[in-house]
């Protein structure tokens, strides 16, 4: 143990010294590095929560049946739901105290990984995942969203440290792009494995099965693959600080978060815009995580229609992306945030009055659209509010936190709404009102020159 520890502070000190030698923000290849890591963990966003796992998890449970998970009977889809809600918060709990320590400690990329390792593995083990073990399917359902939203506090937190100023737009565009990209990718892939079992050596009545739970092993292979290019050129030490090993991390990691939360109380312009994000945003994680359910319930689509529709958000969401920032850049990013506001209130509208296989199509081109736009913009937009600071994660950690309790409290109000009226067209109302408010919240944030904007 003692000799893995030293290699370990011997491997830690080469790499700040590797980087106080060679980084230099703007850097070609770290940004690049960057970006590889929406590539590698944006697959669990697809396949593990869009498209091939809720319809393997369907297929073992169907929804007119009742399961039993602690002691209490459930709805499958609910369980589920529910499952994903507590993950979040959880990450919404623990992540603002962890990255205070990470910042103390400079120790971000250290907790990325660790972050990314247990969503990969989940993801990985969930080819275990049968009917006979629903308390695995659960739990590893919860690891790994609990992997993925932490990882992500820590990769928005390199944003402002390794890009320009005037550079966060656009490669905040190439990180989601990349996403996009790769996850559709390792999404078809997985889709001919699963629907042409045979083609993988694949036989017999429980191929098809099989294929589905592989699927699930290429996932994690693919984010902990492609992650390792992200570790390798991605700086320990972006700011050149000696490491602090101190005793008593968990009070340095609060006081280095309540340092941070004075900051924003203080900084109109962030806080009023962290309101209207968590606003808007929240629309924005509720239509991702409930898309489907929409189609399936309300419009009867089958599962191919499914995920073609997926598909088209995914592939539109990547000039979505790129188109938002290029305008951002002459018109200013709240500018646009307002615009994509206003774009999803007519996606709602659309959505109430959609009632055939084309035009939800129709309807997904435009998802896309500002999907893409709007999450890479929000993002570069908060990076860029920052203060000069070297306390990036725990910054981040509050813009994730208002991420994460937005989709528990998007996912239970729209619940909420459907299980009240049992029309899934009034929850859709819910959430244009929900666009509303946060086209309102964003007019409330301060101007400044565009130059900065």
């Amino acid at each position: 143990m003692l000799f893995f520890i030293d290699i370990n502070r011997v491997e830690l000190n080469f790499t700040f010294a590797q980087t106080i030698c060679m980084f230099q923000k703007g850097d070609k290849k770290v940004i690049g590095a960057w970006a590889m890591y929406d590539w590698a963990n944006s697959v669990y966003h697809l396949v593990i929560t869009s498209t091939i796992f809720p319809i393997y998890y369907s297929s073992l449970f169907p929804s007119s049946a009742t399961v039993s998970f602690c002691g209490f009977s459930f709805l499958p889809l609910a369980l589920y739901n529910y499952a994903l809600a507590f993950a979040f918060l959880v990450i919404a709990s623990v992540s603002p105290l962890l990255s205070g320590i990470a910042d103390y400690t400079g120790n971000k990329k250290a907790f990325m990984r660790f972050f990314c390792y247990m969503g990969a593995l989940a993801c990985s083990f969930m080819f275990f995942f049968t009917a006979a073990n629903l308390w695995l399917g659960i739990a590893l359902i919860i690891t790994a969203c609990i992997g993925y939203a932490g990882s992500i506090v820590f990769y928005n937190a390199y944003l402002p440290e390794i890009v320009k100023r005037e550079d966060q737009n656009k490669v905040s565009a190439k990180g989601f792009s990349y996403g996009y990209t790769g996850s559709s990718i390792l999404l078809i892939i997985n889709l001919v494995m699963v629907m042409k079992p045979d083609l993988i050596g694949l036989a017999g009545e429980g191929a098809k099965s099989f294929a589905t739970r592989l699927s699930f092993l290429t996932v994690g292979l693919w984010w902990i693959g492609f992650a390792q290019y992200t570790f390798r050129y991605l700086p320990a030490n972006p700011f050149g600080q000696p490491r602090r090993n101190e005793g008593r991390n968990i009070w340095k990691g609060y006081q280095e978060l309540r340092k941070v939360w004075n900051i924003l109380k203080e900084t109109k312009r962030l806080r009023r815009f962290l309101m209207a994000f968590f606003v808007y945003n929240t629309g924005v994680r509720t239509i991702m995580l409930v898309a489907n359910q929409f189609g399936s319930d309300t419009l009867k689509l089958k599962a191919d229609n499914l995920i073609l529709t997926i598909l088209i958000i995914q592939f539109v969401a990547v000039g979505g992306a790129y188109l938002f920032s290029y305008i951002a850049k002459k018109k200013g990013d709240i500018f646009m945030l307002k615009a994509a506001t206003v774009i999803w209130v007519t996606v709602c509208v659309g959505a109430y009055y959609t009632y055939s296989a084309y035009q939800f199509y129709a309807l997904a081109f435009v998802v896309g659209l500002v999907m893409g736009g709007i999450q890479a913009l929000s993002r570069s937009a908060y990076s860029k509010m920052l203060p000069e600071t070297e306390d990036h994660a725990s910054f981040f950690s509050f813009y994730d936190v208002c991420e994460n309790i937005g989709s528990v409290l998007g996912l239970f109000l729209y619940g909420w709404v459907y299980a009240v009226t049992h029309d899934m067209r009034n929850s859709i109302v819910f959430l244009l009102v929900v666009f509303l408010m946060g086209f309102i919240l964003l007019y409330r944030v301060p101007r400044v020159k565009r130059v900065i904007e």
